[in-house]
């Protein structure tokens, strides 16, 4: 691939963008806001002058509601020898295109599985997709040099590309991405009225749970308005299992010794259940997940502390695969959760301990 047009500047187009002209492709830029196309040329992504002639690849990055109109403009205007869309559905859009009557053998749908919760090109960042898996959805339609395309794309971002039908892309999204947002935004929503008091309560939990309600509600009503019927399954059986869990929880509060033991049951089940899904979790690298030991140490809120504990780490040996940052309220200090292997934890602790370091127990 030497040359690309990417359609949508934002986030995730954007993104495409620095990571193609990091590898020497010629990347060019349009947007409807020629501002914002503007505004990811001077962060380095690319020029937004219109190509002379036909590009390589044509990436889509237009919210799902417009992604096929932008196809169809595209391809009827033969911008590239082959088209691809980034959106957060596939079924959808191909399916329109279709109905538009348009030859889809230069065309691929795929879908990054990365992304923030800030959006537009000043988010941006060339490695937003290393490592994580890109989904390409072809058919028998498509032309073996446009899949061909789409795999190098993947390959400059440093992505992991997955094979999947569309539908079942669809299906899976509303699970692992679509469902859980809106469940994170109720949660999230009960915090809106709650007293300063109980607000000021707020530990790692509540912030692990509410973190993606933090997206953008236009952009979110895009996606969710293409996937709808997947999501609304999941809900329906979300709903049921809270309808239960609420009787449970009723249950607990009875007098009556016989509906407290079933009401420990029916809580119990839901908790044992979510430990069954949640270890389902891919882990590092997308093995299977570790049990890792927690070293918890006190920090100051001072520049430096983290590569000083890091390098301790090191000194000792110490791979730490994974890391939280608990920051204490209304105090400039922290709590930093070091995960690292069990045989490796004491090794840490005393490490750390010898120099200086506060271990919470």
């Amino acid at each position: 691939m030497r040359t690309a047009l990417v359609i949508g500047t934002g986030l995730i187009g954007t993104s495409a963008a620095l990571a193609l002209v990091s590898r020497g492709v010629v990347v060019h830029l349009a947007d409807h806001d020629p501002e914002q196309a503007r505004t990811a040329s001077a962060l380095g992504a690319g020029t937004d002058e219109a190509p002379q002639g036909p590009v390589d690849l044509a990436i889509i990055a237009a919210p799902p509601a417009h992604v096929a109109a932008a196809l169809a403009d595209a391809m009827r205007r033969g911008v590239a020898r082959g088209y691809l869309d980034v959106a957060s559905v596939k079924g959808g859009p191909r399916r329109e295109l279709e109905a538009l009557g348009l030859d889809l053998a230069s065309y691929i749908g795929s879908h990054p599985m990365s992304g923030r919760e800030k959006s537009g090109p000043l988010a941006a960042t060339g490695d937003l997709f290393e490592g994580r898996p890109w989904v390409l959805t072809p058919t028998r339609d498509t032309d073996t040099e446009v899949l061909n395309l789409a795999l190098e794309l993947v390959s400059h971002c440093r992505a992991v590309p997955v094979v999947m039908d569309a539908d079942a892309h669809d299906r899976a999204v509303a699970l692992v991405s679509h469902m859980p947002h809106l469940v994170s935004s109720m949660v999230a929503a009960r915090l809106e009225n709650a007293e300063e008091a109980a607000v000021r309560l707020c530990g790692q939990g509540i912030r692990d749970v509410t973190r993606i309600a933090a997206s953008d509600p236009g952009m979110w009503i895009d996606i969710l308005s293409a996937n709808p019927g997947p999501v609304a399954d999941l809900l329906t059986d979300v709903a049921a299992d809270l309808g239960e869990t609420v009787q449970a929880l009723r249950s607990l509060q009875s007098s009556d010794e016989a509906k407290r033991r079933e009401g420990v049951s029916g809580v119990e089940d839901v908790l044992r259940r979510g430990n069954a899904g949640q270890v389902r979790v891919p882990g590092k690298h997308g093995s299977a997940p570790l049990v890792y030991e927690v070293v918890a140490v006190l920090i100051d809120d001072q520049p430096g502390q983290l590569a000083r504990i890091f390098a301790d780490a090191g000194r000792a040996g110490v791979n730490i695969e994974d890391v939280r940052i608990e920051h204490a309220t209304g105090q400039q200090a922290g709590l930093v959760q070091l995960m690292v292997e069990p045989k490796a934890a004491p090794v840490l602790s005393a490490a750390l301990r010898e120099r200086g370091w506060a271990i919470r127990q």
